[in-house]
């Protein structure tokens, strides 16, 4: 795989303290011809990582999906004078730690279960044999961890880490009380949730509720449209939206016709009323989401949702 036919990063400032660095949704040329985690996920998709700076030092959410894009990020903040890092780890999932070992040198935050999921599967990471090529090899642990709840402080500013059991076990997201602003990493997604612990959807519904009740103004995702995120952020009907997904998903998945489900009967309602921007790539996601589900629950009672 060549990192440098990888796709420009778009960077853009929201706040005088924070930056956001996005990568994909656009034409580029592939990094390697095989299908491959990186071309066919990360920059299919999107990903975005974040800044928040003040005076020398910054905090950077994630590392991107790989070593050149990482190093991207800390250049061009080394050259607008920051000399202190420390990074927060979203989840453990490949696009957000594989740039790791650029901030080897620094304090690498998770929570609890981010690092005890790196340390079970970092023989197959470092191997390739996760999502299949690239490796991440080495792969870089947090330093410093946390359970539920830490606060951080860059310079004034405040940042409120919680734990939120949302598209994984080990999500991690960060609220700035400053300006009501949730960096949501991919317990939120646009147009629609990435599933993978299909067991746990209950719960990640009763986080997703939970979340519905905190003072948010905006939300930036790390997958979503890039002119919404470089526009402000999407407001809390993202939030309403993968609500309505996820329970249409584990409330249908004993449905004869289930399988055949499209993603515009799932999205459709919520892309209507404008809250999400159906995006092609992701039909792809939503036909791996049916097939999960199915297979997990189809011989099991499905959970009380509640409206």
């Amino acid at each position: 795989m060549s990192e440098t036919k990888l796709p420009p990063i778009r960077v853009h400032y929201h706040t005088p303290y924070l930056i956001s660095f996005f990568v994909g949704r656009q034409p580029a040329a592939r990094s390697a011809e095989e299908r491959n985690w990186v071309d066919d996920s990360a920059i299919k998709l999107g990903t975005a990582m974040y800044a928040i700076h003040s005076g020398t030092e910054a905090i950077v959410y994630d590392t991107f999906a790989s070593v050149s894009q990482a190093q991207f990020v800390r250049g061009y903040l080394e050259k607008m004078g920051i000399k202190k890092f420390t990074v927060v780890l979203s989840h453990w999932h490949l696009d957000h730690v594989a740039g790791n070992a650029v901030f080897d040198d620094c304090n690498i935050i998770a929570t609890s279960h981010t690092r005890d999921a790196l340390v079970r599967h970092k023989a197959d990471i470092e191997a390739g044999k996760v999502w299949g090529p690239p490796a991440i090899a080495p792969l870089i642990f947090p330093d410093i961890m946390f359970d539920d709840h830490l606060e951080l402080r860059v310079g004034e500013i405040v940042l409120d880490l919680r734990r939120m059991n949302i598209h994984s076990i080990d999500g991690c997201v960060i609220y700035l009380p400053k300006d009501k602003l949730l960096l949501a990493g991919d317990t939120l997604e646009d147009p629609l949730t990435y599933m993978i612990e299909v067991e746990n959807l209950a719960e990640h519904l009763r986080n997703l509720r939970e979340m519905q009740g905190w003072d948010i103004a905006k939300i930036l995702p790390n997958h979503g449209d890039p002119d919404v995120i470089m526009k402000g952020g999407f407001d809390t009907t993202l939030i309403d939206a993968t609500v309505d997904y996820v329970a249409k998903m584990l409330s249908r998945a004993h449905d004869p016709a289930y399988l055949q489900g499209t993603m515009e009967d799932f999205i459709g309602d919520s892309a209507a009323k404008g809250w999400i921007h159906p995006f092609e790539p992701y039909r792809e996601v939503h036909e791996q989401n049916l097939k999960l589900v199915h297979d997990y629950w189809k011989d099991k009672t499905l959970p009380e949702i509640v409206p």
